[in-house]
């Protein structure tokens, strides 16, 4: 089924190129200042994240060989590209048979297999159930520790695109300390407030903040913008209170705006669920604009976003990886992209892009089609 698929895609491509760079009127830079600025660009900002099965798909459909990742986002026209620097210091965490433990935050993941593919699951939360103490004592990477001069070789490599640096996981104060604590532990202690557990909170914060502050010193006027994320929603309803998040959540937040702010950069937010109760915060903090933008969870069609956000906000996301994208013909996925191209670029400010990574279920000629409609239909007159 999957190498019906890619011929599929295959055909696709002689149908309609990609990205045509030919046509395009400003840089990749240009074009991404201007959409968080809303203003009127070429065309939309283009975003892709995928899952390694189906980026492989779509790689081989492109004739791009052993899945480039870098090649195949020109392919498509993505533009921008994050840089950060690597952890090279002293090992902190044992690591645990069958497990990948990540060496900056000391959590463990196990990979599952799936019919097509598989995914990486958090698992042997290293503080689930600890007392005080073993909070207070676990470990925290020096800032110093991270290796600043790659950050000027991944410069030169994509000099041709904007460049941003964060990710979508920091801070992501909830789902970051879930990994580590377990998400029950972390909500609870957060409720309670407890002491131990906001220390350990600060410090991890002050080491993002460290981090983000030497990458931007070492390379001044470098850096387009910031990407940071915090997961606040289920499907259908907040995931904690408004007093929670302003209380708790909010000045932690402010923090990585100042610093930002600092460097006059604008800051893009992801936040998954239902997060649209929290984006007037973010907008009084500075928040320019929001990514993910689950169009099934609760207030968060492009329709309802526009219309309480639009102007203020420039929005990254809105097409759905559990819609059309996974599940529809082809037919299907091109009138989801048009139809959401249609709303959100009505005002400027839209970068296209999935909701989050592509999943390794989603046929290869979906995706194709997905980004070919991006180029067809994103184009601003």
């Amino acid at each position: 089924m999957n190498n019906l698929r890619v011929e599929k895609a295959k055909r696709l491509l002689t149908d309609y190129k990609i990205h045509n760079k030919a046509k395009e009127t400003m840089t990749a830079k240009e074009r991404v200042l201007k959409t968080f600025n809303l203003e009127k660009t070429d065309r939309v900002t283009i975003g892709y994240e995928a899952n390694s099965a189906i980026h492989n798909r779509v790689s081989e459909a492109l004739g791009i060989r052993d899945g480039n990742d870098d090649l195949v986002r020109q392919a498509l026209g993505v533009d921008y590209r994050g840089i950060g620097a690597p952890y090279r210091g002293p090992m902190l965490f044992k690591t645990l048979p069958d497990r990948k433990t990540d060496m900056v935050d000391g959590f463990n993941m196990r990979w599952v297999k799936h019919e097509t593919g598989g995914y990486w699951d958090f698992c042997d939360f290293p503080l689930a159930g600890a007392d005080d103490e073993i909070i207070e004592n676990f470990l925290v990477p020096d800032p110093d520790d991270f290796d600043y001069n790659s950050v000027l070789e991944q410069l030169k490599t994509y000099k041709d695109y904007a460049i941003y640096i964060g990710v979508a996981g920091m801070p992501d104060i909830i789902n970051s300390t879930g990994r580590i604590m377990g998400m029950e532990d972390t909500l609870v202690n957060l409720k309670l407030e407890n002491e131990a557990t906001l220390h350990f909170i600060d410090r991890r914060m002050s080491m993002y903040l460290g981090v983000l502050e030497r990458i931007l010193d070492k390379c001044p006027r470098k850096i387009d913008f910031v990407w940071l994320g915090e997961d606040l929603g289920t499907q259908y309803t907040p995931m904690i209170s408004l007093d929670m998040y302003r209380k708790v959540l909010k000045p932690i937040h402010k923090r990585f705006m100042d610093l930002a702010k600092a460097y006059r950069l604008p800051v893009i937010v992801h936040t998954c669920g239902s997060s649209s109760w929290a984006y007037e915060d973010f907008i009084e903090i500075g928040v320019k604009a929001v990514d993910t933008l689950q169009p099934e969870a609760t207030n968060m069609d492009p329709i309802y976003l526009k219309k309480h956000f639009g102007g203020r906000l420039s929005f990254r996301g809105c097409i759905s990886t559990a819609g059309p994208l996974a599940y529809g013909p082809v037919s299907d996925v091109e009138e989801d992209v048009k139809r959401t191209l249609e709303i959100m670029m009505d005002g400027y400010g839209y970068h296209f892009a999935p909701t989050h990574a592509i999943q390794d279920n989603t046929p290869t000629e979906n995706v194709i089609t997905m980004y070919q409609c991006a180029h067809k239909y994103g184009a601003y007159k």
